[in-house]
C-alpha cells in the first residue's frame, strides 16, 4: 500500500474567518486501508445558520462587483488549484479510494478546468435583446414600439451540497458558475471525504474572494445540511446525490420556494444493436467497473443487448471483468479500487445477492480473496431480466446487469423502463438509426458509440434523475433568475 496520507482539519470558513466547528471533529477513513486519513470539522446547526447568514450579508456587494473582477478571481483560483496538484491528488485518493488514474486525471485537474471555464466572459449569457414589438394603445398604456431585454440576475445564496464520489470536481462544477453569476455560496461536501474540499475553500479564501462570498461547513450528521435546505437565508440548493435525499431537499425547500438544481440517481442503459462495434461497446460498459468502481451516476450499468450477440457480449464482458486489477488505488496498474465505506460495500453485496436469486451471476459476485482490508467488491456481471432488483435500483458499485432484447422496439422499451433517466447509450454501426433511437430514449444525456462527455453540453436527468441542467453556459443559466426589462421607444 502506498505511503499514508494524513490531514487534520478543525475549522470551518464562515464570513471570511476560519472558526472552530461547533461539534468538534470526526474521523475520515481511508476506504482502501480502513485507517484514519485524519479529522474533519463537525459543524453544528448554529454553524450552518451562521454560514447562511454570512452569505446573505455578502450577497449584495458581490452581485454588484464588476464581472471582470469576479472572473479574475475564478482565474486565480484555477491557477492555485493546479499549483496544489501534488498535494491534493494523494489526499483525494486517500479519502475517496479513487485509483491513481482517476485521482490524478479526473479529480484535481478537472476541478481547476471548471474554474477556468467559468472565468470566461458571461455577458453573452447574462443579457439578450428581444425584437421590438409595435403595440397598439390599451387601457393600460399608450401604444408604441415596445422594446425588451432578457436579463439574468444571480439567484442569491446558493447551498452547494456535493456527492462523495468526485468531491472536488463536483463541487467546482457548482461553485464556479454560481460565483461567476454573482451568487454567494455555502459549500457542504459529503461527510465521507470533505478534506480536499476544505482545501478548495482555503484556496478560494486565499486568492481573495471577499468575506462571506464563500463559506464552508462540514459535518458527519445530516442535520447541518438539512438546516441549509430550509434556511430562509438560502435561495437555491444545488445538490448531487441520491434520489431519496433529493426528494427530502425538495420538500424542505418548498416552503421558502428554493430554486433547485439536482443531479440524482441513474441506471444507465447501453443499448447494443446487432451491428455494433462489440469491442467498443465492451470498453464503454466495462467503465462501470474500471471508472471509480462503479460509483458514478452516469455509468452504463444495464447492458441491453440484441439477442443475436447477447452470448458473445456477455462472454466478452466476463473476460473483461476478470482481467481488471482490483487493489491498492495508489498503484498505477490498479483499475478497480474500493467502495467508499463498509456500509456501501454491504449494500452492493446485498444487491448482488438479489441478482443471484433473480438471475445469474456470471462474473465476480463477492469480495476479492487476496485483499484482507479495504471495502472492495469484485467487478460483477449479472444476467437476467429488467424486472430484477439489480436492474431497477441504483447500486453505485461495480455491477453490470446484462439483458437481452429481440427487436428495436423492445430494446428501447427496456431502456426506458426505469424510474431513472440520467445517461443512456446507443451502440450501432448505423449512425442514422443510433441518432433516431437516441431521440426516443427518456434520458437527459445519450452517448452514441462512446462513453465520452462534452463538458459544454447541458447535463441533467429526466424523471427521478433530477431537476435542471448544468454544464457550459447552461451552468451559468442554472444559477440565475430571468428578468424581463421592458421600455417604450
Amino acid at each position: 500500500m502506498g505511503s499514508q496520507v494524513t490531514r487534520d482539519e478543525t475549522q470551518l470558513l464562515i464570513g471570511g474567518k476560519w472558526v472552530e466547528a461547533g461539534n468538534g471533529t470526526y474521523g475520515i477513513t481511508n476506504p482502501a486501508t480502513e485507517t484514519l486519513v485524519g479529522q474533519a470539522p463537525d459543524a453544528s446547526m448554529g454553524d450552518a445558520a451562521d454560514a447562511a447568514a454570512a452569505a446573505r450579508q455578502a450577497f449584495p456587494a458581490w452581485a454588484a462587483t464588476p464581472v471582470e473582477e469576479r472572473l479574475a478571481l475564478l482565474k486565480a483560483a484555477a491557477a492555485a488549484i493546479r499549483a496544489k496538484n501534488e498535494e491534493l491528488v494523494p489526499l483525494v485518493i486517500a479519502e475517496t479510494g479513487a485509483t491513481a488514474s482517476v485521482g490524478s486525471r479526473m479529480q484535481v485537474p478537472i476541478s481547476a478546468d471548471r474554474f477556468d471555464r467559468y472565468a470566461r466572459d458571461i455577458r453573452h449569457v447574462q443579457e439578450s435583446m428581444l425584437p421590438p414589438v409595435a403595440t397598439a394603445a390599451t387601457p393600460l398604456a399608450p401604444g408604441g414600439l415596445i422594446s425588451a431585454l432578457a436579463y439574468r440576475q444571480p439567484v442569491g445564496v446558493v447551498a452547494a451540497i456535493a456527492s462523495y464520489n468526485f468531491p472536488l470536481t463536483n463541487m467546482a462544477g457548482k461553485v464556479a458558475p454560481a460565483l461567476a453569476m454573482g451568487n454567494t455560496v455555502v459549500i457542504k461536501p459529503a461527510p465521507q471525504d470533505p478534506l480536499a474540499v476544505i482545501e478548495l475553500a482555503r484556496v478560494l479564501d486565499e486568492v481573495g474572494f471577499p468575506p462571506g462570498v464563500v463559506n464552508l461547513i462540514t459535518s458527519e450528521a445530516p442535520e447541518p445540511a438539512s438546516a441549509l435546505t430550509s434556511s430562509p437565508d438560502v435561495d437555491m440548493v444545488s445538490f448531487t446525490g441520491s434520489t431519496a435525499v433529493g426528494q427530502r431537499i425538495a420538500a424542505a425547500g418548498a416552503p421558502t420556494m428554493k430554486r433547485l438544481l439536482m443531479e440524482l440517481g441513474g441506471k444507465g442503459a447501453a443499448v447494443v444493436f446487432e451491428d455494433a462495434d462489440i469491442k467498443g461497446a465492451i470498453t464503454a460498459i466495462g467503465s462501470t467497473w474500471a471508472f471509480h468502481s462503479g460509483q458514478i451516476c452516469t455509468a452504463p450499468t444495464r447492458a441491453v443487448v440484441h439477442r443475436s450477440i447477447f452470448d458473445q457480449v456477455v462472454d466478452s464482458l466476463a473476460k473483461f471483468a476478470g482481467v481488471l486489477k482490483v487493489g491498492d488505488p495508489t498503484e498505477p496498474e490498479t483499475m478497480v479500487g474500493p467502495l467508499i465505506s463498509a456500509a456501501q460495500r454491504q449494500r452492493v453485496l446485498d444487491y448482488i445477492a438479489s441478482g443471484r436469486q433473480q438471475g445469474e451471476v456470471v462474473a465476480g459476485g463477492g469480495c476479492p480473496d487476496h485483499l484482507g482490508t479495504g471495502y472492495y467488491v469484485e467487478p460483477t456481471l449479472i444476467t437476467g431480466s429488467n424486472d430484477m432488483t439489480a436492474a431497477r435500483e441504483e447500486i453505485f458499485g461495480p455491477v453490470v446487469v446484462a439483458i437481452p432484447f429481440d427487436d428495436e422496439e423492445e430494446g428501447i422499451a427496456i431502456a426506458n423502463d426505469s424510474e431513472f433517466g440520467l445517461y443512456d447509450y446507443v451502440f450501432s454501426g448505423d449512425t442514422s438509426r443510433a441518432f433516431r433511437v437516441a431521440k426516443l430514449l427518456r434520458a437527459g444525456h445519450v452517448g452514441i458509440n462512446t462513453a465520452q462527455r462534452n463538458m459544454d453540453a447541458p447535463f441533467g436527468g429526466f424523471k427521478m434523475s433530477g431537476i435542471g441542467r448544468d454544464g457550459g453556459d447552461y451552468g451559468l443559466e442554472a444559477y440565475s433568475e430571468m428578468q424581463s426589462i421592458i421600455w417604450a421607444g
